[in-house]
């Protein structure tokens, strides 16, 4: 097998979301030729990753993923700083850590919670073990709280950006090398690889590639998984870092972002229901986020959004390549679900890995599933 590197190459990257847009700026730096499409425009207001938190928590994720996503998380953490560094635009990036509140009444609970990450921790050396935090040392890292909460946790290391402000500097990026952008365009994937000018489409289309990871059953079929989030503009608040709410109905997250505002999110909904947020939603998280600090009260509602998360049966991410004769070689990277912006950068590098190498070294040491298939014949390899 000839592999060649991205530099001799031309692309078709389908899906401009943060998978599509990270792909295609890092290939035109490296000197391919690249056309992204998008059945939405450059705003990427239908994308998943513009209403996300956008938060980089491996060990807080442990608790309810699995070790190669956590590897994942790891993995991407520093990669995030170079990656933020090559662009032209600022992108806020904060690594100040997270912390972990809990009511009193939720307190085994969080002694539950507390165990299932040390125990995470001591199986993945890694990890940052979780600091168990008194009233003085809460009033020390966290202030804004300190008047409502006793006791917290804190997970060193963790981080966050601001999801809008970097999918702005990624289309600047794609500007500037030169990405021939194709909004609000509908394209079949067939009549792309049927295109001889085309080495390679990748698909990075989210739920948008539902039927095309359906057509086997037997594989890892697609699905949406809702989320909805509040954006509040809370000047009295004053939080330092993303925090998240231990809760048996309401496990909150708010990640603060530049100049006083607040992504408040929570909920997980099997659907993939589109539709406006249901007032039960608005009213849990509203009511939640209060009870973690009462500045919340006079906060402003800057936005109520909804968006599916693309979901693989596993809840796994997964790169899928295929090879037909007389077609453009196809890529499709799908599943991030509620981890997109956490584990993002080492799904590009083990793409990019595959695009130039034909294998990923790094998929192999984060055990991370790439999945290649051959006209009917199949051949998976889940590492």
């Amino acid at each position: 097998m000839t592999v060649h590197s991205p530099s001799q190459n031309k692309y078709a990257i389908v899906g401009a979301g943060l998978m599509g847009r990270l792909l295609a700026v890092a290939l035109a730096k490296r000197g391919a030729q690249v056309d992204l499409f998008d059945q939405g425009n450059s705003d990427a207001s239908s994308s998943a990753a513009r209403i996300a938190a956008a938060m980089l928590a491996p060990l807080a994720e442990s608790a309810i993923t699995e070790d190669s996503v956590v590897r994942m998380g790891l993995h991407s953490l520093p990669r995030w700083k170079q990656l933020l560094a090559e662009l032209s635009a600022p992108v806020f990036f904060q690594q100040d850590g997270t912390l972990i509140l809990w009511h009193r009444q939720d307190a085994s609970e969080a002694e539950r919670f507390h165990a299932h990450l040390e125990r995470n921790c001591r199986n993945n050396a890694l990890l940052t073990a979780p600091k168990t935090l008194g009233h003085d040392a809460l009033q020390e890292i966290e202030p804004a709280v300190a008047d409502r909460f006793t006791q917290g946790l804190f997970l060193p290391n963790e981080g966050q950006l601001d999801n809008r402000q970097l999918l702005d500097a990624l289309l600047i990026e794609l500007k500037s090398t030169q990405v021939n952008c194709h909004w609000n365009a509908v394209v079949n994937l067939d009549n792309l690889r049927k295109d001889v000018g085309y080495q390679r489409v990748i698909d990075c289309r989210g739920t948008g590639a539902k039927a095309a990871w359906s057509m086997n059953t037997k594989q890892n079929t697609l699905r949406g998984v809702r989320g909805e989030v509040v954006r509040l503009y809370a000047p009295e608040v004053k939080l330092r870092r993303p925090t998240r709410l231990i809760h048996p109905r309401y496990p909150i997250y708010i990640a603060p972002k530049e100049n006083d505002v607040y992504v408040v999110g929570a909920t997980e909904i099997e659907s993939d229901d589109l539709s406006e947020m249901s007032v039960r939603s608005a009213m849990e998280l509203l009511s939640a986020v209060y009870t973690v600090h009462s500045g919340f009260a006079e906060a402003r509602i800057l936005e109520m959004s909804t968006q599916c998360r693309p979901t693989l049966k596993n809840n796994l991410p997964e790169i899928r390549t295929r090879k037909d004769h007389g077609l453009a070689d196809l890529m499709m990277i799908n599943g991030l679900y509620r981890h997109g912006f956490m584990i993002a950068p080492a799904v590009l590098d083990c793409a990019l890995e595959i695009l130039g190498e034909g294998v990923s070294n790094t998929a192999l040491e984060l055990g991370f599933n790439i999945t290649n298939e051959t006209g009917n014949v199949e051949a998976t390899a889940c590492v």
